[in-house]
């Protein structure tokens, strides 16, 4: 199973920011290595428009591969440093997209955990689409309907001895 991250773009310019975005801009992004990323960086890069990463990633290139030359390091000690970068916007690619979308001003909506895109698409919205409580922001209040609700515990007082921590029941409970 997969974890997404959903993230909703900002308003147009001169628009309310009280409105809801359209759906179909929502960008889902998983959590996890990205074999893409890690084969071809700037490829993935530029397909999803990470234009500063780009620029980053190629900076980082340029600058490693000309001080391990000045340094007299061997071409093996080159491509291992290569292939640790490469490994690294593998593994962190989520990260960098999740970063970029933020400085874009786009809001982070939540969370789903999913075996794949479709799926976790499939959750969000039926859970996005149901109508709302009674104590959550209208449009009108002035509150954003981005923001988070709080909700009431769903267990209060201290913890009684039958509670459960963990995967393993309390040594004298029944079972």
């Amino acid at each position: 199973m997969s974890t997404y991250t959903v993230h909703a773009p900002p308003p147009p310019q001169g628009e309310l920011s009280q409105g809801i975005p359209a759906p179909e801009r929502f960008v889902f992004v998983r959590d996890g290595f990205y074999v893409w990323a890690f084969l071809l960086a700037p490829v993935w890069l530029l397909a999803r428009r990470l234009w500063l990463a780009l620029l980053i990633y190629v900076v980082l290139m340029v600058v490693v591969a000309v001080g391990l030359k000045m340094a007299g390091v061997s071409e093996a000690a080159r491509g291992v440093a290569g292939f640790v970068i490469a490994l690294g916007i593998g593994f962190e690619a989520s990260s960098i997209w999740r970063w970029t979308l933020t400085r874009r001003r786009w809001t982070m909506l939540g969370f789903v955990v999913a075996e794949d895109l479709e799926l976790a698409e499939r959750r969000f919205f039926a859970e996005w689409s149901k109508p709302a409580k009674l104590d959550a922001p209208r449009a009108d209040d002035g509150v954003s309907l981005f923001t988070p609700v709080q909700a009431a515990p769903a267990h209060q007082g201290a913890p009684s001895s039958s509670d459960i921590i963990g995967l393993f029941p309390a040594p004298e409970a029944p079972r």
